[in-house]
């Protein structure tokens, strides 16, 4: 029976129609966690909010939307949730309704919490579809479902320009359509989900796996814990741009909140294409080449990155951002690859864990200087 699983799933061709769907709703639902920074100068003008208060927003958001997501992978990979992906989306909508009309501090933080949950609701279920749709071509697959996760991304700075900057906060209203759009999309995609799970057994039932990995536990450990210390690195880095930089601009430059996102954009959008390209690289180059390339070569642009002036920002951003964000769908596939059959657990440490917990350090950071300023006074 196993052996007759095992050829269903090998002989499955790749089906892009789902793989395209997911895409897009990680495309909308990234979009709408973007809206959290995009708002970020919105809010530290309208309620006066301080860094540190604009911190405990990102704090809020990255608990719910990454911290949570090998929990949600780890229920998920032992019982099967298809029509969660739907459920969670629609967190995700009363987040944003939330938001729109938040009157204070609190309520955005709450608000938050509903996006986040929503998020991390769908990551896990959304790469376990891609694994599903993916058939042979693994790499692709995940490149093209995580690429629409950065585009949503890369959207943030564009939202503050044209929404947020002449409609402030209540801006966000426009993003419950955004949500209501990809619950329709997630239940077509879960309903084929549910249709899929015959032919791919639960992790409990993966007996020949766990044995066959069983003299390398020590080894996969340390694979294992090698990547997530990368993708922290990485995320941090590039959550230190994303959410903090355009402040940089604002008052080392000199340049409006409108027009110091177009740089941040320029940032996020180039690593959309290296998110896409990394995968076909990988399958060239191997993956180990391709995440070393990604750690190593962005060193020398961040680290020039503080003393040139403005106009060479964006070229340094447009080579840094498709660098680093070359090994996003590379080191998820090699996770995967490392343990299989445990596809929600490992998408959210990678995915989930790992990333949020980049995207904490500025957030932490920003926090040890304001103490270490109070001692200092």
């Amino acid at each position: 029976m196993q052996v007759a699983v095992k050829s269903s799933v090998a002989d499955q061709s790749t089906v892009y129609r789902i793989l395209f769907a997911i895409s897009f709703v990680h495309l909308l639902n990234d979009s709408m966690q973007s809206v959290v920074p995009a708002i970020f100068p919105i809010l530290a003008k309208s309620m006066q909010l301080s860094y540190v208060q604009l911190g405990w927003v990102a704090f809020a958001l990255s608990m719910t939307s990454s911290i949570m997501q090998p929990v949600v992978g780890w229920y998920t990979d032992k019982r099967s949730s298809p029509y969660m992906l739907p459920f969670g989306m629609g967190l995700s909508l009363i987040g944003m309704l939330g938001l729109a009309y938040a009157p204070s501090f609190s309520f955005v933080l709450l608000s938050v919490m509903f996006i986040g949950l929503g998020s991390a609701s769908f990551h896990p279920e959304g790469s376990r579809v891609a694994y599903m749709a993916a058939g042979i071509k693994r790499g692709l697959a995940q490149s093209i479902y995580q690429v629409g996760g950065n585009a949503g991304q890369s959207l943030a700075p564009i939202m503050t320009a044209l929404i947020f900057v002449p409609l402030g906060q209540f801006g966000s209203i426009w993003f419950t359509f955004v949500a209501a759009l990809a619950v329709l999309v997630l239940i077509y995609v879960s309903h084929w989900y549910n249709q899929q799970l015959v032919y791919f057994p639960k992790a409990s039932k993966t007996k020949e796996t766990r044995e066959r990995n069983g003299g390398k536990r020590k080894q996969i450990t340390y694979a294992i814990l090698l990547l997530i210390f990368l993708v922290f690195a990485r995320s941090w880095y590039s959550a230190g741009i994303s959410n903090y930089y355009q402040f940089y601009l604002i008052n080392h430059y000199g340049l409006s909140v409108k027009n110091a996102q177009y740089y941040i954009f320029v940032f996020l959008a180039s690593g959309v294409l290296g998110t896409f390209l990394g995968g076909p690289l990988a399958d060239r180059f191997g993956k180990r080449n391709v995440i070393l390339f990604s750690m190593l070569g962005a060193a020398p642009f961040a680290l020039i990155l503080p003393h040139v002036g403005l106009f060479w920002v964006y070229p340094i951003f447009l080579i840094l951002g498709f660098i680093i964000l070359s090994s996003f769908s590379v080191t998820v596939v090699y996770a995967q690859e490392l343990i299989p059959g445990k596809i929600g657990t490992v998408s959210g440490l990678i995915v989930g864990l790992a990333f949020g917990m980049g995207r904490l350090g500025p957030f932490c950071w920003e926090n040890w200087l304001t103490f270490m300023d109070c001692i200092l006074r």
